[in-house]
């Protein structure tokens, strides 16, 4: 039966995350603390391999009117769990994966390619972004600080790169781990200016403005590896 996974350091993702924008008024999620770089945690104990075909980042860029929903999939991802605890972890981003989930000519001959441009990933430049785990804490909620995922148990900080930036990113999140097995959901909002996309985020611009929040959602299923070190080995 599967159990929560007890304190200390990390999952995240890819991971850390993505942004993308375009238009409606931001999507509720938890507001992600940002603050700068990070020490990452020492990984140690079993290896987790991410399942990245079951494992996708969607994304939610805001604007005037409506929204435009879209995912990233992981090149890669391992996770490092001792004594039921969360040790490490990095993920790798394809950017060059973005896929739009609107359908129509305009959203992949116009608004993708837009996204993947210097205005906002650069993908030529940067192909890939990546998260890698500072810590793991237990969630608290004092009651104003509340998350919107049910069952959220951690609280996930790591250094997310993007566009050759890095940032500490910090959200809760539910994980649940069993012997073989590591699951993670989270839905989070980050401010995109602080990867350097600014294109749009003028007020000036009316309808055609492009809010600095971009939604995040995780969700995330690692196995362990076959031959890893057992936990109570470490």
């Amino acid at each position: 039966m599967k159990k929560s996974i007890l304190n200390t350091a990390s999952l995240a993702l890819v991971a850390g995350l993505a942004l993308a924008s375009c238009n409606q008024a931001p999507k509720e999620g938890d507001q992600a603390t940002i603050t700068d770089e990070k020490s990452a945690a020492s990984a140690t104990g079993q290896t987790f391999v991410v399942d990245t075909a079951a494992s996708v980042v969607e994304f939610t860029g805001n604007g005037v009117g409506k929204n435009h929903p879209g995912t990233f999939q992981l090149t890669s991802g391992t996770v490092s769990v001792a004594n039921e605890q969360i040790t490490g972890g990095e993920f790798t981003i394809n950017i060059k994966s973005l896929t739009l989930k609107e359908q129509g000519e305009m959203f992949e001959t116009k608004l993708k390619p837009h996204l993947l441009s210097g205005d906002f990933f650069d993908a030529e430049k940067f192909g890939t972004a990546t998260f890698e785990i500072t810590k793991v804490e237990p969630y608290k909620s004092d009651g104003k600080d509340t998350s919107l995922v049910a069952g959220a148990n951690f609280s996930v900080s790591g250094n997310f790169t993007l566009k050759g930036v890095t940032k500490n990113i910090t959200f809760p999140a539910r994980i649940e781990l069993d012997e073989n097995t590591l699951e993670a959901e989270a839905n989070f909002n980050i401010d995109r200016r602080q990867w350097q996309m600014n294109y749009g985020n003028d007020k000036t611009l009316g309808d055609k403005f492009i809010s600095e929040t971009v939604n995040i959602e995780l969700d995330l299923e690692a196995k362990r590896q076959e031959g890893s070190a057992t936990a109570s080995a470490q």
